[in-house]
């Protein structure tokens, strides 16, 4: 070998050396970028994915321990009903299934991209194998077999126009959610409504129990004063044995009113979404309270109607059904009468001697491409045709349920007015008949009343009492269902 030889492959190698350490660099700059690049994606993802998280925890109820309560009223329940009751979950849930929607529709805007690469090995059999050699031969060529395939390529189409489809499929979606959305309202609504029932008919058991015990206390009291007067013979054995009877009478209603009351306390705990329906033992109701004047003034139907028709969820959720099955029909309507405009690209590779593919091994494609459908037996008319008459169903839907809204503030309002007029009455009936109980006790004490009638009378005060609690009870929860019916029970226990 020559010395001139030796130099050229020298300066070969050099050649060589330097290309390759270009290479190493250029590739060493693009993993560089690319990490840089992934690694900002993350950051962005995760940027996403945190303000997600904080978006999730913005305006959920803040949770309240209930083993810290010891006296609970109404408004607290209410509060924790709305934080802790698995029901509103499962609304909750649905409106971000309905949220997850509106970004599906909202995807079809976009271009889609996608990449494929494959690795197809391919051995002939052996008379199509056969085929190829004599054919290759006669060219002078050779026929390898197995052989390897190896293809990669990109591929992006985009809908350019689709009669305006996806718009009213977005604004379905839209719908859709906020439908969702008064739905949740709406389970939010019955449950405050159902939460006040169970309350004020725990605390009407409380006070059952309170009366039951100022029976079984004045029995009592009776019962000790009648077996003095017995034992130092100015008393009669009949009169013991009548307080004695009265006074396990008492002991009885008492044991049912407790019966009661923890039965409203089991049911009140399961609405709260407490574990195993039990509330904590120190944790006491708050007592009944007294109807204040306001819960006396006689409600105005006209104006309570206008709220109803302005504030119930239900109805707003049938007002986006109704908007919501319009904007269906629309889009199948475009679906039925327009053409569809799409664009498409790809740009594909194949070798068959591994993946290291160049630039001469690619080629690309573009195009535009127009589809109207002219017949398909009649899908696309039937499904227009069975939008309009969903649409048809909804509006007929929203229109009953104005009417159903009207019945049941119109019933809850003279439901309220004849709770009142009871309640007035009672009130009155309770205090002439303590005052009639007090008289015959003082006459039964004097020696000139019957023992019959002072039975009669304390008889008389127990059921007053216990029809007293009732009335005031029934006040409250007219009342209530009356918010329920309006939707202004949603305000009510807003802190």
């Amino acid at each position: 070998m020559t010395d001139e030889s030796v130099s050229d492959n020298l300066d070969s190698l050099q050649d060589k050396v330097k290309i390759s350490n270009l290479l190493k660099i250029i590739w060493s700059v693009y993993m560089n970028r690319m990490k840089c690049f992934l690694l900002f994606i993350l950051l962005v993802v995760m940027g996403f994915g945190w303000h997600g998280l904080a978006s999730a925890g913005e305006g959920m109820p803040e949770k309240i321990d209930l083993e810290q309560i010891q006296v609970l009223d109404l408004a607290t329940a209410a509060r924790i009903a709305v934080a802790e009751n698995p029901t509103l979950a499962v609304a909750q849930a649905r409106v971000e299934q309905a949220r997850e929607v509106v970004n599906q529709t909202r995807s079809a805007y976009w271009p889609q991209l996608d990449l494929s690469a494959s690795r197809n090995r391919v051995e002939l059999s052996d008379t199509a194998h056969q085929s190829q050699v004599d054919l290759y031969q006669a060219f002078g060529a050779t026929i390898v077999d197995p052989q390897d395939y190896y293809r990669a390529g990109l591929a992006a189409s985009w809908l350019l126009f689709d009669g305006f489809a996806r718009k009213f499929t977005v604004a379905a979606a839209s719908y859709g959610e906020q439908s969702a959305a008064a739905a949740l309202d709406n389970v939010r609504r019955l449950l405050l409504q159902t939460v006040a029932d169970a309350f004020l008919s725990a605390q009407l058991s409380l006070e059952n129990i309170s009366i039951a015990k100022a029976d079984e206390a004045f029995n009592q009291r009776q019962l000790t004063e009648s077996k003095l007067r017995y034992e130092v013979g100015t008393g009669a054995l009949s009169d013991m044995l009548n307080f004695e009877v009265k006074v396990n009478t008492a002991q009885s209603n008492r044991i049912v009113a407790e019966m009661a009351y923890q039965t409203d306390r089991i049911a009140l705990a399961a609405l709260l979404g407490v574990p195993h329906a039990r509330l904590p033992e120190l944790c006491q109701l708050a007592p009944l309270e007294d109807v204040t004047p306001d819960r006396l003034q006689t409600p105005d139907f006209n104006r309570l109607l206008e709220d109803a028709l302005a504030q119930r969820p239900d109805l707003t959720q049938n007002d986006r059904a109704v908007l919501q099955a319009a904007a269906d029909a629309k889009a199948k309507k475009a679906y039925y009468y327009y053409p569809a405009i799409s664009l498409a690209a790809s740009y594909d590779g194949e070798r068959t001697d591994g993946f290291g593919f160049e630039s001469q091994d690619f080629g690309n494609s573009v195009g535009i491409f127009l589809s109207y459908n002219l017949f398909a037996g009649g899908l696309y008319k039937a499904q227009y045709q069975q939008a309009r008459a969903r649409l048809r169903e909804t509006e007929k839907s929203r229109e009953n349920a104005k009417i159903s809204i009207a019945s049941q503030v119109q019933t809850t309002v003279e439901r309220v007015l004849s709770a009142q007029k009871q309640l007035l009455l009672l009130r009155t009936n309770a205090k002439l008949v303590q005052k009639n109980r007090d008289l015959v006790e003082k006459e039964y004490k004097a020696g000139v009343g019957s023992l019959v009638r002072l039975n009669e009378a304390r008889r008389d005060l127990t059921a007053a009492q216990v029809r007293l609690a009732l009335a005031q009870t029934t006040v409250h929860q007219a009342w209530y269902d009356l918010w329920s019916a309006t939707g202004q029970i949603l305000t009510k226990f807003t802190p």
